[in-house]
């Protein structure tokens, strides 16, 4: 027996609890499950094992489940200055992670032509290069950073590479003007990492296949993007709606009552 089949769900715990006994976080404990679960099936799609222990996998308690509706967004922007809006507007469309991924953008990952904006391999979390085809709404913030970046090439008489800048120098962070503009527009509390989750859920309502939907966010697993499909209160009440319409267009559902007290199902069968 080779050593991957040694190793037993027995084994598997007893590591878990000695990760715990670490104070590992289950986050962590998790993420190092889930690179075993990896190798087992890589190890059975390669035929060098014939199979792998069941991998039991702990609870995460500190999922964040923050997402912006499209009203507490436009209320973000207009608290933040002028220079950060269009940063802001990339992540919330997108989905990209805001400090390594949407700050570094330069202009020669956009291609206007091609109508896609692209990620170098080894410039994600995941290493995986990503390409984002431009909407119309995304194609025109662009577009306006474009000139803003044209003017300003010709007011400093240098290049300037980034997409995102403020007067030509790369935009670093902006902590301290995100948690006042948040806190301004009634969302205290808020990370950027929500629109993360938010255009996850946004690509999803809008109909696009998941699978596609992750391949355009970066999300490599199935698991974590099901963490960022969040269903808020509006998604509710879209569907009390429908449910409410298709009640109208069948009829009462049998069972209810009516206004005279009278079961509706007896009342139709009397008829």
């Amino acid at each position: 027996m080779s050593w991957p089949e040694a190793i037993t769900t027995v084994e598997i715990r007893e590591y878990i609890t000695k990760r715990q006994d670490e104070k590992a976080k289950n986050a962590t404990i998790n993420r190092e499950l889930a690179m075993l679960k990896r190798g087992f099936s890589l190890g059975l799609e390669a035929g060098k094992i014939t199979g792998k222990p069941k991998i039991p996998m702990l609870r995460e308690d500190n999922v964040r489940t923050g997402f912006f509706e499209p009203a507490h967004f436009e209320a973000l922007c207009t608290h933040l200055p002028a220079a950060l809006q269009p940063v802001v507007t990339f992540a919330y469309l997108t989905g990209w992670r805001t400090q390594s991924e949407v700050l570094p953008l330069q202009w020669r990952q956009v291609d206007f032509t091609g109508g896609t904006v692209r990620l170098d391999p080894g410039t994600t979390k995941n290493g995986e290069g990503r390409v984002f085809p431009m909407t119309l709404e995304l194609r025109a913030l662009l577009l306006a950073q474009r000139a803003a970046t044209d003017a300003a090439q010709r007011a400093h008489g240098s290049i300037i590479p980034h997409v995102f800048h403020r007067s030509g120098r790369p935009i670093l962070f902006f902590h301290k003007a995100w948690r006042n503009a948040c806190k301004a527009a009634g969302v205290p509390g808020r990370i950027l990492h929500d629109f993360r989750r938010t255009a996850v859920r946004n690509l999803v309502r809008s109909g696009i296949a998941e699978r596609v939907a992750m391949q355009m966010t970066g999300h490599k697993t199935r698991s974590v993007f099901e963490r960022y499909n969040i269903v808020s209160e509006g998604d509710l009440t879209d569907a009390a709606a429908k449910l409410a319409a298709a009640t109208k267009l069948t009829g009462t559902i049998t069972g209810t009552v009516d206004t005279s007290g009278t079961p509706a199902s007896k009342t139709r069968d009397a008829k």
